[in-house]
């Protein structure tokens, strides 16, 4: 069978491999390049002559047809098949169920994977707040695959489709750098239907072994510039007579503190005494009573803090699980701070609301350090309001007719 053109571009990367993976199902003879060489190849006077764009990769066919989108490659090769139908549905319906999915898969799912992990493999500068919101999208579209494929094999009918194909590929990239064995757990149904996918023959032929992620890909630190270490002149010693009288030693600094938080003054209500209280007694009365008899105002505020993207969120174990991270970076402040967040609402309409207590009157370093900080928005709370008091009672139990919705969960940061 003669090949029906030359698909350019570096073999080990998952938007070659769609096209590949539909010419081995349906036999279609397609070339490929496995000396080319990105950066290189692709930025030629030739190259940009037929593919302006310098992306990869192409197809290069007869009669100088050519193309430039992996997924329009991909169906184009199935269509160079008489079985074309089993790729691209034999139907209507399954047609359009097909394009439904490429498209999620391409336009929403592709995008936020970028966002997340780009920044971490060296393509794009790291913002935190932008690979946050990132990252969560990701979580919420491989959230919303998870539910999708609870009870299907594929995605669409009984057999391996075109939908198949462009989604798992688009997979690789997360099940490579972004889902851990703990996520692989959470996402169960995705896992097992990846494992599926990749296990098929014309599947396996091209992706090769896979190698599942161990850690989480993130940023490179910086490298610190090292100091260049200029000599001083060396001065002349001078003799000096020894005095008969010993004289006293300069009394040393005082060290410096390791937070500004540190060097305020004393406060009544040691924060571990709190924590301690919380943890051993009910949250109502008796905890609650101990904290407005012991709560040292001078010492200490009270802060509102709200997600800013709760239109993002989708199942709400994920918005819990998004707390539990939050809560892990904010270490640095475990000395001088409390407090609740709690997952409010349904599936796919909730919310993060809570309250916490924090040492001094501003909010510190210690937490604004935190890497997703910027996602929050804390508003100082006066404790004195008998509304705000009463929000702060039923936060810190899970409960209460003051809380904006249903509590599902939440977590305590002490």
């Amino acid at each position: 069978m003669a090949s029906i053109g030359t698909l350019i571009g570096p073999v080990v990367n998952l938007r070659n491999y769609k096209a590949r993976i539909a010419a081995n199902l349906l036999n279609v003879n397609l070339a490929i390049t496995p000396d080319f060489e990105m950066g290189k190849d692709n930025k030629t006077p030739e190259f940009l002559a037929k593919f302006p764009l310098g992306k990869v990769p192409v197809f290069d066919g007869a009669n100088d047809f050519s193309l430039t989108d992996s997924s329009a490659i991909a169906y184009y090769v199935a269509m160079k098949s008489s079985d074309s139908a089993e790729l691209l549905g034999r139907t209507d319906e399954e047609r359009a169920e097909i394009l439904q999915f490429a498209f999620f898969a391409e336009a929403d799912y592709s995008p936020a994977q970028g966002g997340a992990l780009y920044p971490a493999l060296g393509y794009m500068p790291f913002v935190k707040p932008a690979v946050q919101a990132a990252e969560q999208q990701l979580l919420r579209f491989i959230g919303v695959l998870n539910t999708v494929l609870l009870d299907r094999t594929f995605l669409v009918g009984e057999r391996v489709t075109m939908a198949d194909i462009i989604v798992t590929c688009g997979l690789t990239m997360a099940f490579t750098h972004f889902l851990t064995a703990a996520d692989r757990k959470e996402f169960r149904n995705v896992t097992r239907y990846f494992k599926t996918m990749i296990a098929q023959p014309a599947f396996k032929s091209v992706i090769g072994d896979f190698k599942f992620c161990e850690t989480r890909a993130a940023p490179a630190a910086p490298a610190k510039k090292e100091k260049k270490k200029v000599e001083q002149p060396k001065k002349a010693e001078k003799k000096v007579e020894k005095k008969v009288e010993e004289e006293e030693e300069e009394p040393k600094p005082a060290p410096k503190p390791k937070s500004m938080l540190d060097s305020l003054p004393p406060t009544s209500m040691p924060l571990d005494s709190w924590k301690r209280f919380y943890s051993n007694n009910e949250t109502k009365p008796d905890a609650m009573e101990w904290l407005w008899k012991n709560f040292d105002a001078d010492g200490y505020s009270f802060w509102k803090v709200e997600y800013k993207y709760n239109d993002e969120l989708a199942m709400r174990f994920m918005t819990n699980n998004l707390i539990s991270g939050f809560f892990n970076r904010l270490e640095r402040a475990r000395k001088y701070a409390f407090g609740c967040l709690l997952t409010l609402g349904e599936d796919n309409d909730n919310q993060i609301w809570g309250y916490f207590i924090v040492r001094g009157k501003v909010i510190p370093e210690e937490v604004t350090d935190a890497a997703d900080f910027e996602s929050f928005e804390w508003t100082a709370a006066d404790h004195t309001d008998a509304k705000t008091k009463a929000e702060i009672e039923d936060c810190f139990a899970w409960e209460g007719p003051s809380l904006p919705r249903e509590c599902y969960d939440g977590k305590v940061y002490k």
